[in-house]
C-alpha cells in the first residue's frame, strides 16, 4: 500500500457535547457522524492544556505542553514569541519522510518569524496569527492591542474582506489537496479551525436551520454545523482524488467550552453557556474534564475498521507518534510523550498510557486508570468552592461530583506527590528561541 496521506482537524473551544455522534440532541452534524461511523469515535479522547495555544503545541509536537515550551496562551501580535523553532512538529518530522506539507486556520503558535508555521515544517500556509479574528474582517480586536489585520499566506499578508472565515479555510485546504494529488509525494494538512472561538459569528443560512434554539445555542449549532459541511466538502474532495481510502484523519477540539463572558461582546460579565460539556464538570482553562475531554474521531478506511467505539485513554499528544509510525518513519528518534495508538484502533488494544498529566495556571491534575486528581481545580459560574485537593473515579462519577480524598486518602496522597513531581520538572525545563 502507498503511503497513506493525513489530514487533522482541529475546532476552538468545541465542548464535548457539541456534535450529534457524541450525543447532541439539539443539532445534528452529518458529515462528521459520517466521518465517526467510518472508524472510530473516541470517548476519553483529551487535550493536553484547556486552553488554546498549549493544546496546539501539544498535537503538533507529540509532547506535554511543557516539554515543548508553550505553557500558557500567547497573548499580543507583532512580537509575541512561541513554540521554539528547536522544538520539532509532526510536520517537520513528515517531511524528512518525503512528505509536502500545508496548514489553513488558526496559528496561535508565536507571531515573531522564529516561530511561524513556515519555520515549524510547514510547506505552505494559510491562516492567522493571533488567539482570534473577527470572521468576516479578519481583524484582531482584543487584548491591550489596536486592531491589527490579520491574514496571511506563505508569510505574506493578504486581504479577503467579507469572506467567512470559516469557508476560506475550507476553501484554501480543497486548493491544496488538489494541487497536493498531483504530485508524487503523499501529503499533510493541518486544518485548524477557529470556529467555534469568539467572536459568535455565522452565516444567516446557518442560523436559519437553528431558530428553533435559545440564541446563545443557536449561534453555536451555527458555527460548527459551518464547520461540518467544511469537513463534508474537503472529504468529498479527497473521493473525488481517489485518495480518501488512504487518507488518515483526526478530528478533535483544543479545549473545552468556553465560558468567557466576551463570547457576546455585550458588557456583560455572565459566563456564556452556548458550548456544551456534555455529562461533564468543567469548561476551557479547568483541569476538570470539562476542559479537558474533547470530541474526537479517527478515519482511515484502508486500514481502520469502521463502526469503532474506542473508550481507551488516548491524547492529542498521540497523534505525532501515530502518524509518524504510519507514515514509515521512527517515533524514537524523537523526544515524545504521546504514544503510538495505532494498535488501539487497529486491534482494539488498551491504551499505552498508564498515567497522563495536566497543569495550567496553579491548577495540576492528572489520571490514572480510573482515579483523576485536580488540584486547585478551577470553575467559572458557579458559587460552589472547589476543594484544593478533589479525587474522583471516572468509572463511578465520569462527572466529578463526589470529593473522594478522605475515602481513599493514600490514592489522593500518592496521586498528589506524582502530580507534584511531574509539574516540576516540567517547570524546570528552559527554552531558548
Amino acid at each position: 500500500m502507498n503511503r497513506p496521506n493525513f489530514i487533522v482537524f482541529l475546532t476552538d473551544d468545541q465542548g464535548y457535547g457539541d456534535l450529534s455522534c457524541m450525543g447532541a440532541a439539539d443539532f445534528c452534524t452529518p458529515h462528521l457522524d459520517d466521518l465517526a461511523a467510518s472508524g472510530v469515535r473516541f470517548t476519553s479522547w483529551y487535550s493536553n492544556s484547556p486552553v488554546c495555544s498549549p493544546s496546539r503545541a501539544a498535537l503538533l509536537t507529540g509532547r506535554y505542553p511543557g516539554n515543548a515550551g508553550v505553557r500558557a496562551i500567547l497573548a499580543g501580535l507583532r512580537t509575541t514569541a512561541g513554540l521554539p523553532p528547536s522544538v520539532p512538529t509532526i510536520a517537520t518530522a513528515l517531511k524528512e519522510c518525503g512528505y509536502q506539507t500545508a496548514m489553513c486556520g488558526k496559528w496561535h503558535l508565536g507571531l515573531i518569524p522564529e516561530c511561524r508555521p513556515h519555520n515549524h515544517g510547514f510547506d505552505n500556509w494559510f491562516g492567522f496569527m493571533a488567539g482570534c479574528i473577527d470572521y468576516y474582517s479578519h481583524i484582531y480586536y482584543w487584548g491591550k492591542t489596536n486592531p491589527i489585520h490579520d491574514l496571511w499566506e506563505d508569510d505574506r499578508e493578504i486581504h479577503a474582506d467579507g469572506r467567512y472565515f470559516t469557508e476560506l479555510i475550507t476553501e484554501k485546504a480543497i486548493d491544496y489537496i488538489r494541487s497536493a494529488t498531483q504530485r508524487d509525494e503523499p501529503f499533510f494538512l493541518y486544518v485548524p479551525y477557529n470556529a467555534p472561538h469568539y467572536p459568535m459569528h455565522a452565516p444567516q443560512k446557518y442560523l436559519d436551520r437553528f431558530k428553533h434554539l435559545p440564541w446563545d445555542r443557536r449561534i453555536m449549532a451555527a458555527m460548527i454545523s459551518a464547520v461540518d459541511d467544511s469537513v463534508g466538502a474537503i472529504i468529498d474532495e479527497l473521493r473525488r482524488q481517489g485518495v480518501l481510502d488512504n487518507t488518515c484523519i483526526f478530528y478533535t477540539s483544543d479545549n473545552g467550552p468556553s465560558r468567557e463572558s466576551r463570547n457576546w461582546l455585550d458588557g456583560t460579565m455572565d459566563p456564556y453557556y452556548g458550548g456544551s460539556a456534555a455529562k461533564f464538570k468543567g469548561h476551557k482553562t479547568s483541569l476538570f474534564e470539562g476542559g479537558l475531554r474533547m470530541p474526537a474521531i479517527m478515519s482511515w478506511p484502508a486500514r481502520i475498521p469502521a463502526g469503532q467505539v474506542c473508550d481507551a485513554v488516548v491524547a492529542s499528544m498521540d497523534v505525532f507518534p501515530t502518524i509518524l509510525t504510519a507514515a514509515g518513519g521512527d517515533p524514537s528518534t524523537y523526544e515524545l510523550d504521546g504514544l503510538n495508538i495505532l494498535p488501539v484502533v487497529t486491534e482494539q488494544a488498551p491504551s499505552p498510557h498508564t498515567e497522563v498529566f495536566w497543569e495550567y495556571g496553579k491548577q495540576t491534575a492528572m489520571r490514572r486508570g480510573p482515579w483523576k486528581l485536580v488540584l486547585n481545580g478551577r470553575l467559572i459560574g458557579t458559587d460552589t468552592p472547589v476543594d484544593p485537593v478533589f479525587l474522583s473515579n471516572l468509572d463511578e462519577d465520569m462527572g466529578e461530583r463526589v470529593n473522594l480524598k478522605d475515602s481513599y486518602p493514600e490514592i489522593a496522597e500518592e496521586m498528589r506527590e506524582a502530580a507534584l513531581a511531574w509539574r516540576a520538572q516540567i517547570e524546570a525545563r528552559e527554552f531558548t528561541i
